[in-house]
């Protein structure tokens, strides 16, 4: 078995930025891959929102930016999720249903589920108003953060 394989971590999700967005995520070590998982709701329905994990386990402030900017251990630029050239919490957006529900699924890789420094355990899941563009510097131009959770 490889290091921290099945190893898991999970946040609740509550709403910040005035929104009613809500959400339940649990990261799953799968060898060198983490498998996130995720419900959400009160989205707007029929769109993209941007998902990240952010660099702080604090989302006490009414818009979370306590959370601080995107977990970025490689000091890299903000792109595409998995392309190698992206900060190890871009994650691929979240696409809502007609109810704005979402229910997300992805494999990812430059994180680990631990307290590391590249762990993500003890930092926090935020949920972005608008679709992130993978290209806008530092955050993709995802707008304000609708839901925020800590990692544990």
């Amino acid at each position: 078995m490889e290091q921290g394989t099945g190893q898991k971590a999970s946040a609740t999700l509550d709403s910040r930025s005035g929104s009613n967005t809500k959400g339940e995520v649990t990261f799953t070590w799968q060898g060198s891959n983490v498998l996130v998982n995720g419900k959400f709701s009160g989205l707007k329905p029929n769109a993209e929102q941007g998902f990240h994990v952010h660099e702080k386990g604090d989302c006490s402030a009414p818009d979370a930016t306590s959370a601080a900017g995107h977990f970025n251990p490689d000091t890299k630029a903000h792109g595409m999720p998995n392309s190698g050239m992206n900060h190890a919490g871009d994650m691929p957006n979240i696409k809502s249903d007609a109810n704005g529900n979402a229910t997300y699924t992805a494999t990812m890789h430059g994180f680990a589920v631990n307290t590391g420094p590249t762990g993500i355990v003890g930092r926090s899941v935020v949920v972005h108003r608008d679709p992130d563009d993978y290209k806008s510097q530092p955050a993709g131009n995802s707008g304000p953060r609708i839901a925020c959770g800590l990692i544990k």
